[in-house]
């Protein structure tokens, strides 16, 4: 569940590190209000939501397949046998 909610947490904050990184290499203070107008926010928060819905698309296009049946749990001589792909 956390992968779920993290992973596109870490995408969409991904703009605003860039950002304030740029900030500290050309040696201003990152946390000045003057570097976050709303022009800087709203660009930012923008990029950070195509590269959500981005990444989103790229984990499903390429995500992992595995094919075959499925064949659920169930007891074998008194013996329960987990569920698996086959």
């Amino acid at each position: 569940m956390w992968r779920a909610i993290l992973e596109p947490a870490l995408l969409f904050a991904s703009p605003f590190a860039a950002y304030t990184i740029y900030l500290i290499l050309r040696q201003n203070y990152p946390f000045a209000m003057e570097h976050w107008t709303k022009g800087a926010v709203s660009t930012l928060t923008l990029a950070g939501l195509a590269i959500v819905v981005a990444g989103m698309l790229a984990f499903g296009i390429f995500a992992p397949r595995h094919e075959g049946a499925y064949v659920p749990a169930h007891i074998e001589n008194g013996k329960l046998v987990p569920g698996r792909l086959q």
